[in-house]
């Protein structure tokens, strides 16, 4: 073979050369349970429902600054340019905004079904998103891109910890009959050495910062001091709401009810013509008979 080592060199300014770009985006997300699905299927549901949720930041207006930029625009305007790009700039952050599109009337005919729900998961909250993008001539389309992926990434990350987690310490066959609520783990964000960027991890409520640290020491190889570790302040949580009767059952049983006093009426009556027949045949009887 003539494949050979990758030659590694050391740039100097390459780690400091990123612009971030942060936001909060308050999540409110409804994802029904099917009846029909099996305990399996409930990571498909959460997929579907999240995809949905991920169409709309897709479409979402991203705000840079308080402004609409043009998507083939520099993200940076009025920056010097060198041979090699735009003039580095370690500590540059833009603060965005998020918003969704409404909901409008299309004269279109909608393809919606109704289905019969065994419950629903609700996921409301706030989340702390943070991208990063290479100042080399960076436009507006690259770092919305980055920040439209970590906003979708992160949630669904979170989810898919969580119900690993939920999933492996369920009781076999015992089953919730009231609402139940989960914190979201949160995010945990601490320097990389030499960088101005944050790696990110999550971090459940009852764990330690000390597995935290052990966590980063795994992933990066090096130590993080606990002072270092910024936790996002983040509100989310997850309603599990259970299963309960479907109209269709309520209306089943209230037909039901109204065909047995239905019954019960005629048979009423039956049981008194009968009754008076036989009482005239006992007065006839002993009419005659005298």
């Amino acid at each position: 073979s003539t494949a050979k080592p990758a030659d590694w060199k050391y740039q100097n300014g390459l780690s400091t050369s990123w612009l971030s770009l942060e936001c909060t985006i308050n999540a409110n997300i409804h994802i029904p349970l099917l009846a029909t699905s099996a305990c399996h299927e409930l990571e498909k549901n959460i997929r579907n429902g999240l995809t949905r949720w991920a169409k709309q930041i897709e479409e979402a207006v991203i705000l840079i600054n308080g402004q609409v930029k043009e998507e083939d625009a520099d993200l940076v305007d009025g920056q010097k340019k060198s041979g090699r790009g735009i003039t580095p700039s370690a500590t540059q952050s833009f603060n965005t905004r998020v918003l969704t599109k409404l909901f409008q009337k299309s004269d279109s005919r909608s393809t919606a079904t109704v289905q019969i729900c065994s419950g629903s998961i609700n996921l409301k909250g706030a989340l702390k998103c943070k991208a990063y993008i290479h100042n080399n001539k960076p436009k507006v389309k690259d770092a919305v891109k980055a920040l439209r992926r970590d906003m979708i990434n992160t949630l669904s990350d979170r989810c898919e910890i969580l119900f690993e987690d939920l999933l492996m310490n369920e009781t076999p066959g015992k089953k919730s009959l009231e609402r139940v609520y989960h914190a979201l783990p949160c995010r945990v964000f601490a320097p990389i050495a030499g960088s101005c960027v944050l790696l990110c991890d999550y971090k459940f409520g009852d764990e330690t910062v000390r597995e935290i640290q052990e966590r980063f020491l795994e992933m990066l190889d090096q130590a993080v001091q606990a002072e270092d570790l910024h936790t996002a302040e983040e509100m989310s949580t997850v309603e599990v709401i259970p299963p309960k009767e479907f109209p269709d059952d309520i209306q089943h049983k209230q037909l039901t009810k109204q065909t047995l006093l239905l019954k019960l009426h005629q048979n009423i009556g039956v049981m008194i013509a009968v009754a008076v027949a036989i009482s005239a045949a006992a007065f006839s009887f002993n009419y005659f008979s005298d």
